[in-house]
């Protein structure tokens, strides 16, 4: 769910054009509202269910460029999705790891 704290903090990065695959929207069951929560929280910087590796490489990311920007969320019905926002920024894509 996205808080109110969360949406109150800025944009750290573009989206782009936003697609998303047919997985994903079924792991979302179709609800535009859970794939825009998620994004709004991918765009802040909340990352989900990240390492800290790679929590470390999306703020390198997000501060110097030049690098896709990735975050995974697990879903209470035990789906994955994840959110990859290209390094040039263009297009940001909501699919599964099944999908990648």
């Amino acid at each position: 769910m996205v808080t109110q704290a969360l949406l109150d903090r800025p944009a750290l990065f573009d989206l782009g054009l936003i697609c998303a695959t047919r997985g994903a929207m079924a792991a979302l069951d179709s609800d535009p509202e859970r794939a825009a929560a998620l994004l709004a929280r991918h765009v802040r910087g909340e990352g989900g269910d990240l390492c800290a590796e790679d929590r470390l490489l999306n703020t390198e990311a997000i501060n110097l460029g030049g690098r896709r920007v990735m975050s995974v969320y697990k879903q209470i019905e035990g789906e994955t999705v994840w959110i990859i926002t290209e390094a040039d920024r263009s297009v940001t894509t909501i699919l599964t790891p099944e999908e990648y």
